[in-house]
C-alpha cells in the first residue's frame, strides 16, 4: 500500500533543502545523542539523508534502516543503506545486534507508539539505548502542524504571518500523529528503561528557526525537534 511519503518522497528532501539550518540545527541533534554508538538501526530512516549527513559531516556511520515507504526506501539505497522495506511494527530490530535503535522523526507516524518501544526493549542489549526524536506536540512547530492538520491547509487567514515561508508539505503533516515528550518518556518507562534524557533544537520561533543553526541544548522544555534516549 503506497503511504504519504511515496507520494512525496522528493518533497520531503526539498524541504530540507530550502531549510538548511533547520536541517542543519536537526542533525547536530541527532548526532549527539549518538555520541559513542557503534551498531545503530535507523527505524523510519526515510530517504537516508540525515544518514548520509551523518556520513559525511560527522563520521557516524548507519549502514542499516526500515523504512514503509518504498519510493523513500529507494533513494536511501542509493545513499548507501541496506533498508528492509516494512513498518516499524513488523520490522526486525536485531536481538542484540545493534547497541541503539535510532527513531529520527518517525515516531509521529508510527500508530500504536508503545509496542514499538516495547520491541526495542526486547531486541536491546543491555547497555543499549533508544532513541526517539521527532516534533513535541506541545512545542510551536507541534501546535502549528496541527492547526495546519485540523485546517487542511496551509493556506488559511489563521496562519496568515505564523508558518514559515516553506512549511512541511501538507501532505506530510496529515499523516502525522504529534505526541508529547511526555508520552514518549512514559512509554519509555512503561517498557523498562531508565536513565532517560533529553536534547533539544529548534529553540526559537518557527518563523526564525532557519535563520540559522543551532547547536543542541539539554531539556525538553523549548524546543521544537526534541530527543529522547534511554537506557536499558
Amino acid at each position: 500500500m503506497r503511504n504519504s511519503f511515496d507520494e512525496h518522497a522528493s518533497e520531503y528532501d526539498a524541504w530540507f533543502m530550502e531549510n538548511p539550518n533547520v536541517l542543519l540545527s536537526e542533525a547536530r541533534l541527532v548526532a549527539k545523542t549518538l555520541e559513542g554508538s557503534s551498531k545503530i538501526l535507523s527505524v523510519g530512516c526515510g530517504s537516508g539523508l540525515f544518514e548520509k549527513i551523518l556520513r559525511e559531516d560527522f563520521g557516524i556511520e548507519i549502514t542499516d534502516g526500515i523504512e514503509p515507504a518504498a519510493g523513500m526506501a529507494g533513494i536511501a539505497r542509493k545513499r548507501g543503506l541496506d533498508v528492509a522495506i516494512t513498518t516499524a511494527e513488523e520490522g526486525d530490530f536485531g536481538s542484540g545486534k545493534y547497541d541503539t535503535i535510532l527513531f529520527n522523526g518517525s515516531p509521529s507516524y508510527i500508530s500504536s507508539l508503545q509496542p514499538v518501544v516495547d520491541k526495542a526493549f526486547a531486541n536491546l542489549p543491555e547497555g543499549g539505548r533508544l532513541i526517539l526524536i521527532d516534533v513535541p506536540k506541545e512545542s510551536g512547530y507541534g501546535m502549528m502542524y496541527n492547526l495546519a492538520k485540523a485546517l487542511g491547509t496551509w493556506q488559511h487567514p489563521l496562519l496568515e504571518g505564523v508558518a514559515p515561508k516553506k512549511p512541511y508539505p501538507i501532505e506530510l503533516v496529515n499523516a502525522a500523529n504529534w505526541r508529547t515528550s511526555s508520552e514518549k518518556i512514559k512509554a519509555m518507562e512503561a517498557a523498562g528503561f531508565k536513565n532517560i534524557e533529553a536534547w533539544q533544537t529548534l529553540t526559537s520561533h518557527p518563523l526564525m528557526s532557519n535563520d540559522e543553526a543551532e547547536w543542541p541544548v539539554q531539556g525538553c522544555g523549548k524546543g521544537d525537534y526534541v530527543a529522547i534516549i534511554a537506557y536499558k
